[in-house]
C-alpha cells in the first residue's frame, strides 16, 4: 500500500511556554482509493492535518508517507512538484480567476507544468466531464452556478491524473442540495481510483466516506467505518450540469 501512512504525528506553533498542538501525536493510515472524512469542530486540527498531508505544512515531529514518499526528507522544490503532478487540492474559497473560462482555469495547472496549450485544455475537457461538466467549458465562473464552479475547482485538483485529493470544507458556502452534489463527486471521484480526504464539520458530509475520523483537540477521537460507496448507488445527477 502506498496511500498515506501517519505515525507519531505532532504540529506545534509557538515556543516558550506558549505552544499550540495543533495535531498531537496522531497515527493513522489511509489506503489508495480510500475516501476519509476528518471530521471536527473548529480547532480540532482537521485543516492542519490536511495540509500536512499535502505539504502546505511541515511537521514538528513523527512520520510522513504519502504515495510513497517519506515528506520529511523532500527539499520545497521537490514537495512543489510532488503537489504538481499527483495531489490536488480543493478549498471552500474556489479561487478560479473569473476572466478565465471554465476550461481554461483547469487547464491552467497543467500548461504551468509546461504541457502545451492545446494538450492541456484537451485534458481540462476531460477532468470536467468526469465532473458533469462536459458542456460547460466555454463559460466564465461568473456564468454558472456556485455548485458548478466547485466542481470546476474539483476538475482543476485532478486534472493530469492526480492520484490524491485533498479537500478543505468543500461544501461550507453551498447550500445543502448543492453540497449533496458536490459530495457525490466526490465520491464518484473516489470509486475511479482517486484518494479522498476531506475536512468537514458537517455530519451530512461523513455518509460519503468509507472511514471517518473524528478529531478533538489535535488527536483521534475516534474512527467510524462507513458504507460511502452506496451513497451514490442508483443516483447519476452527478454528472447533470444544473447544481
Amino acid at each position: 500500500m502506498a496511500g498515506i501512512r501517519i505515525s507519531g504525528a505532532r504540529r506545534t506553533y509557538g515556543s516558550n511556554g506558549g505552544e499550540v498542538h495543533a495535531v498531537n501525536g496522531i497515527d493513522l493510515k489511509i489506503a489508495d482509493g480510500e475516501f476519509v472524512v476528518l471530521m471536527g469542530a473548529s480547532g480540532s486540527g482537521k485543516t492542519t492535518l490536511l495540509n500536512l498531508i499535502g505539504g502546505l505544512d511541515r511537521l514538528s515531529a513523527g512520520r510522513l508517507e504519502v504515495l510513497g514518499t517519506d515528506l520529511a526528507g523532500l527539499s520545497e522544490a521537490r514537495l512543489a512538484g510532488l503537489r504538481m503532478t499527483s495531489i490536488g487540492f480543493v478549498f471552500q474559497e474556489l479561487n478560479l480567476l473569473p476572466e478565465l473560462t471554465l476550461q481554461e482555469n483547469v487547464a491552467l495547472p497543467l500548461e504551468g507544468a509546461g504541457v502545451p496549450r492545446a494538450e492541456a485544455r484537451r485534458r481540462a475537457d476531460e477532468a470536467l466531464a468526469r465532473v458533469g461538466l462536459a458542456e460547460l467549458g466555454p463559460r466564465f465562473p461568473d456564468e454558472v452556478s456556485g455548485g458548478q464552479q466547485q466542481r470546476a475547482a474539483i476538475a482543476r485538483a485532478v486534472v493530469g491524473e492526480r492520484r490524491l485529493l485533498l479537500a478543505d470544507e468543500p461544501t461550507g458556502a453551498l447550500d445543502s442540495a448543492t453540497g449533496a452534489q458536490v459530495m457525490r463527486t466526490l465520491r464518484e471521484l473516489c470509486d475511479s481510483g482517486v484518494t479522498v480526504v476531506v475536512s468537514t464539520h458537517n455530519p451530512a458530509n461523513a455518509q460519503y466516506a468509507d472511514r471517518v475520523v473524528r478529531m478533538r483537540d489535535g488527536r483521534i477521537d475516534g474512527i467510524t467505518a462507513t458504507t460511502g460507496r452506496s451513497a451514490t448507488a442508483g443516483n447519476s445527477a452527478t454528472t447533470g450540469s444544473s447544481a
